[in-house]
């Protein structure tokens, strides 16, 4: 089961399914397609929302591609309201239980 944020909208899940296979969107695309039933405005918010929370990456032009925290979120190994990966995936530092927001572990 995916460990969604307080912060995620019903919207979040299916914006973040349709830009892993189409490998980028933009709020113009995700409006147009018959999954997404919010406006053009809404999905612009929520891809900033998710690229505020590492999810999602913006390139520029409104041009936003999945992060590997995204890509993990999706895969069940990340949780998006801790912002950590689940049961030691993800970089070394977390693997070794500190976060990189920690700075170095204890056996650095």
């Amino acid at each position: 089961m995916r460990q969604s944020g307080s912060w995620m909208t019903i919207w979040d899940d299916r914006i973040l399914e349709i830009i892993r296979e189409e490998e980028s969107g933009t709020s113009t695309e995700l409006a147009k397609r018959e999954e997404i039933h919010i406006a053009q405005s809404t999905v612009s918010r929520r891809l900033q929302k998710l690229g505020e929370h590492d999810l999602l990456r913006p390139l520029g032009n409104g041009v936003y591609v999945l992060t590997d925290e995204g890509e993990a979120y999706l895969e069940e190994k990340y949780d998006a309201e801790r912002e950590r990966y689940i049961n030691g995936g993800g970089s070394s530092d977390e693997e070794n239980g500190a976060d990189a927001a920690d700075g170095p572990g204890i056996n650095s």
